[in-house]
């Protein structure tokens, strides 16, 4: 099964292919050639996913390679911090400005929580699968499905650990005295909510 992961994080591309079967030959954006900016114009986790699964499928159908292609997923990561009102949510990747700098979203989350007894955080993903669907015959019709992965924890006071990306230095698991940083890769890759969305996304190409 070949399926595009509407990413070019290599971050996460390596994350999802250690997770998903063998079987599966993953295709980042920059395979397909897509170099296209997605406005992630969405209100939650769960329009983003969707509108970046859908624009990439859409790509997909003016270019030849698409034969070859048996579906295409997007997810999209909000990490919730109660106390603020559930910020940052949908943006998490640009919570400190709208050029994605990882460091300066980790000051801001320290510096928001630095009087606040209260660092109880979560982190959601939320996966959108397109895949074509053949009913019995008929013309065959993209159909959308979506699943969820998500872990309970707390933010640190500190940053902890070289590992990773994004928030990985600040954010303790529920469970665990270390950041998702500090844990080893194989480890955090099963627990981390990219890894329980993938799982569940595992569920529906079976």
């Amino acid at each position: 099964m070949t399926l595009v992961f509407a990413t070019n994080n290599m971050h996460k591309l390596e994350e999802v292919s250690n997770i998903l079967p063998s079987t599966c030959r993953i295709l980042s954006l920059r395979d397909i050639g897509f170099d296209s900016e997605i406005d992630e114009t969405g209100k939650t986790l769960e329009d983003n996913s969707l509108l970046k699964a859908r624009v990439v499928w859409d790509y997909l159908q003016t270019h030849p390679q698409a034969v070859a292609i048996d579906g295409v997923f997007a997810d999209d990561t909000g990490l919730e911090i109660p106390v603020l009102n559930n910020q940052p949510g949908v943006r998490t990747a640009r919570w400190a400005g709208d050029n994605h700098d990882d460091a300066a979203n980790r000051r801001k989350a320290l510096r928001l929580l630095q009087d606040k007894p209260d660092r109880s955080a979560r982190f959601r993903t939320v996966i959108t699968l397109i895949t074509t669907k053949d009913n019995a015959g008929e013309e065959a019709h993209p159909v959308a499905a979506q699943v969820e992965g998500r872990v309970e924890g707390r933010i640190a006071e500190a940053e902890k650990g070289e590992g990773g990306f994004g928030y990985d230095s600040l954010f303790i698991p529920e469970d665990y005295g270390k950041t998702f940083a500090e844990l080893p890769a194989e480890t955090k890759n099963s627990i981390s909510h990219r890894a329980r969305a993938v799982q569940q996304l595992c569920l529906l190409l079976v």
